[in-house]
Order: structure tokens, then sequence, then C-alpha cells
């Protein structure tokens, strides 16, 4: 049963997936359509589209052909102009009930994206995870909620500043997850006082905010000693504790079965004491989860 108020960016469709890697190496397309189905099939509001170093020819023959077979709006998802371009041009919003696709996503490193609005007006996830200073030579990550809130503050403006009306309704922001499973520094700490600090700030009223809730459990085994799954529960344990802060939606499985822990739920006390510890410590508890 789907989350109330949890909107799903279906994540099957991408390159640096191990077993859909091998339909884009294959050029299994027809394995590829089948993974929109289902996607569609089980509730994924948008599906993501990422085809990787792929040329920006074939992100839009495969944009096509996946709005062949579903209706749902499509996630263009890709650090690339040019392949992001596109995929907003192949994109038809008749196909899909006259949504705007998702694109997926704005960083402080790629502020000429909002241009692409011209070409398609989309939804963009700002990806508020690190910052750009001047005078650098690569963007730095964001070590505490203040500094994702400025960043996330800062692509929300040059949002406003560079497509006449957009409004907060429109954008996702996401702060960034990290593996729990080498989280050392406090990282689900940071993003849940993320959450909690933008949801809470006027400026912001309005806004989605999401994050790729794979990348929390990546990095774990996917059972528990005695046969319990370990990766679904502790991602409904974060979106237990991340709902209310104001996450309203994910990139993520449509085969997971996502749920709003009870308090004391093995999984989600792994996470609250979690929050509590620093270093090693964490990992320690954590592996006291599932080890």
């Amino acid at each position: 049963m789907a989350i109330p108020g949890l909107t799903i960016i279906g994540e099957s469709i991408n390159d640096s997936v191990p077993s859909t890697k091998k339909f884009f190496d294959e050029n299994d397309v027809a394995a590829l359509l089948e993974l929109a189905r289902g996607q569609d099939e089980r509730g994924a509001a948008y599906i993501d589209v990422n085809v990787g170093a792929r040329s920006p020819e074939f992100m839009a023959d495969l944009v096509r052909r996946i709005q062949s077979v579903t209706a749902k709006p499509l996630s263009i998802d890709t650090p690339d102009p040019a392949i992001a371009e596109a995929g907003l041009r192949a994109y038809d919003p008749g196909r899909a009930g006259g949504r705007k696709p998702v694109l997926n996503s704005i960083s402080p490193l790629r502020f000429q994206m909002f241009d692409l609005w011209a070409v398609r007006p989309f939804v963009p996830i700002l990806m508020a995870s690190e910052r750009f200073e001047v005078g650098a030579s690569c963007a730095n990550a964001n070590k505490t909620a203040e500094e994702t809130r400025q960043t996330a503050r800062a692509l929300l403006e040059e949002a406003r500043r560079r497509i006449a009306g957009f409004s907060n309704d429109q954008a996702i922001i996401d702060p960034g997850i990290a593996p729990i499973g080498s989280d050392c520094e406090g990282q689900l700490k940071r993003v849940l006082e993320s959450l909690a600090l933008i949801h809470d700030d006027p400026f912001f009223a309005g806004v989605h905010m999401s994050v790729g809730l794979s990348n929390f459990t990546v990095m774990l085994p996917s059972k528990r000693a005695d046969g319990s799954p370990v990766k679904g529960p502790l991602e409904s344990a974060f979106l237990t504790l991340a709902m209310p802060r104001g996450l309203d939606t994910i990139i993520g499985s449509t085969v997971r079965k996502y749920e709003i822990l009870p308090a004391g739920h093995p999984a989600l006390a792994c996470l609250e004491d979690i929050l509590k510890l620093e270093g090693y410590d964490t990992l320690m508890r954590l592996k006291d989860f599932y080890g």
C-alpha cells in the first residue's frame, strides 16, 4: 500500500542500476519499455529516464518510445545539458495528460539548465547538497543544514530570476542523501535537519522536497542475520522520520512496500539511535541492526 502524500518517481530505467545496465548495453529497448510499464502499473507518478553517457539522440528516441507505452509523465535524469535538451524536445505533454516533465537535476554548477525552460517547461529538481563558492575550482559538499538551506535558497532565487512567473510549487528541492552504511559524519542528521529548516522557512512555502531513497541503503546487505529484509525497513524508517519534516517525493522503487513504521520498530529505533551517536559508533549501531 502506498504512503498517502508520497509521490514516487520510479527509478528503474537508469544506466547505473546493474540489473538495468545490461538492457542498455544490449540495446534491449523492449526490456526498458517493460520496466516503464511495470512501474506505471505499480503506482509510479513519474518514470525516471537516465541513459548515462549515451547520446542525446538515444535519450530522445527512448523518451518517445517510453511515452508510447505509458501516460505517466517522465523525469529526464541527466547532468548533461545536451542530453537534457534532447529529452525535453522529444517529450510530448499531450501523451502525459498535459503534465510537465521533471528535470533531474539542477545544481549550483548547472544554472544554465534553467534556460532549457524555453525548450519545454519542466519541474526542476534543485540539488542542494553542495555549494559553489566564488574562487573555488569545484563544488563543496554541504555539511550542515544551514549550508543546505542557503544553497536551496540560491537555487530557488535563480529559478525565479531566469523563469518568468516561476512559483515555489513548481520546484522540488533535494537536500541530498548519503549512504547510511558509510555515514560517520552525521549526514542523516544533516538531511533531516535540512528538510525541517526548509519546511519551516516561509521563503520556501509550497516547494516539494525529495531524495533518491535507494542511495540511503546502497551499501548494505539485503538481509539480516535472521533472514528478514534490511533495506526496505530502513528506507521506511527514513520516510517515517522525514515526511513530518516536509519530504513528499522520492526517486525510489515501486517494488518495495514503503510504510510509516510504528514507534519501537527495530529499523526506526536504529535510525533514532544513530541520530544520537557520532563517528564510528553510528556504523556499529547499524551493524547491530543487520548483523
